[in-house]
């Protein structure tokens, strides 16, 4: 393994960094797709040479672009995938949930290479050298040396299948504040109703926020929150449908135009008694700690709480619809561990209360 890959990459030829970050966007949902499928019919050899084949391209493509962390991440599980197409071992769903978290990391890492971002937080020093091990390990030992690698990057053990759905809200408030929170509620729904993918989105979402906010002792009100959660995409509709229902890369102008719709939502509460702290979090939930954000720049300490979170539990769900949308399945635990990897992205404190909301979620039944 050449760890200097994996320690100091070095872009050597941006244009083809570029053509290699494309190709890998449609290799990466390919890869998924046909390991999804596998998994419904394990006997389609069909799919066990379109698995291989896949990798083999994808490690082409590293080799050809010059991009060697690519090189180094695939050919472990090129290898793996040999010696699972010769029979010499199954592909499991440890394995296979390992593999898919490994092209995820390479993505991101790609990513980061092409934004100067530091690459520091995917740990993929860990995900080398533990695809190395597996790579070469005895049948019976490769699960539970997946399973350590999937720790080891993401911080948590591969038991996170699903986040249940609960119902959440305020309760004991009064009439006409429960009135206004029904009403914010009905026209979060009609967001939702634009399409099938969005299908209780605005429950997972609110769930998520207020009990973040709660393992964190309340810092934000949860009234104000709700309100929030419920209007804080609500600008969208304003906007054409085209740029935030589009699923592949976002244009300069493209962005430009969505920087205005957390204004545009935020101005609807301004106009409404009682719900200005609402507004403000709406307004900042795109805003970044270093101050790289939209629409006014703001650093951490000029963020409001409630930003934060929704900041957040937002991105989360951002990142399940991403993948859904382009026909990938994304285990939560692969979501939770991106939200982790992302650099300065959102508050450091919010991290771990959200961390720990996805722990418990996944100890308590539904």
């Amino acid at each position: 393994m050449d760890i200097n890959a994996i320690i100091a990459p070095v872009v050597q030829d941006r244009e083809a960094l570029e053509e290699f970050a494309d190709a890998l966007e449609d290799r990466a949902m390919e890869l998924a797709r046909n390991i999804n499928n596998l998994r419904k019919t394990p006997g389609d050899r069909g799919l066990v040479a379109d698995i291989f084949r896949t990798v083999h391209t994808i490690k082409g493509d590293a080799a050809l672009s010059q991009v060697n962390l690519g090189v180094v991440i695939t050919h472990p599980i090129e290898s793996l995938l040999t010696r699972f197409r010769s029979g010499d071992l199954q592909l499991s769903e440890l394995m296979s949930e390992a593999i898919l978290l490994a092209i995820d990391r390479l993505e991101l890492a790609v990513e980061g290479l092409l934004q100067h971002k530091s690459l520091e937080s995917l740990n993929l020093v860990a995900l080398a050298q533990g695809l190395e091990k597996a790579s070469v390990a005895a049948a019976n030992d490769i699960d539970p040396l997946c399973a350590q690698l999937i720790e080891a990057v993401t911080g948590y053990p591969p038991i996170i299948l699903s986040v249940p759905v609960r119902n959440e809200g305020s309760s004991n408030v009064d009439q006409s504040v429960a009135a206004d929170l029904q009403f914010f509620r009905s026209l979060a729904l009609q967001l939702e109703n634009h399409s099938p993918l969005f299908k209780g989105r605005t429950t997972r979402i609110l769930r998520l926020a207020l009990e973040t906010n709660r393992v964190a002792n309340t810092p934000a009100d949860p009234v104000q929150l709700e309100a929030a959660i419920y209007l804080h995409d609500m600008g969208m509709l304003l906007l054409p449908e085209r740029i935030w229902r589009k699923v592949g890369h976002l244009t300069a102008e493209d962005r430009l135009s969505l920087r205005v719709h957390p204004s545009y939502s935020a101005g609807l509460l301004k106009r409404m008694s009682g719900w200005g702290e609402a507004a403000k979090m709406i307004d900042q939930h795109h805003e970044m700690p270093n101050g790289n954000g939209y629409p006014a720049n703001l650093k951490n300490g000029e963020i409001c709480v409630g930003a934060k979170i929704i900041a957040i539990v937002d991105a989360f769900e951002a990142i399940m619809l991403k993948h859904s949308q382009k026909g990938k399945n994304i285990s939560v635990l692969r979501a939770i561990a991106e939200i982790n990897a992302c650099d300065n992205q959102f508050a450091p404190e919010w991290i771990e209360p959200f961390n720990t909301v996805i722990r418990r979620t996944v100890e308590t039944p539904a």
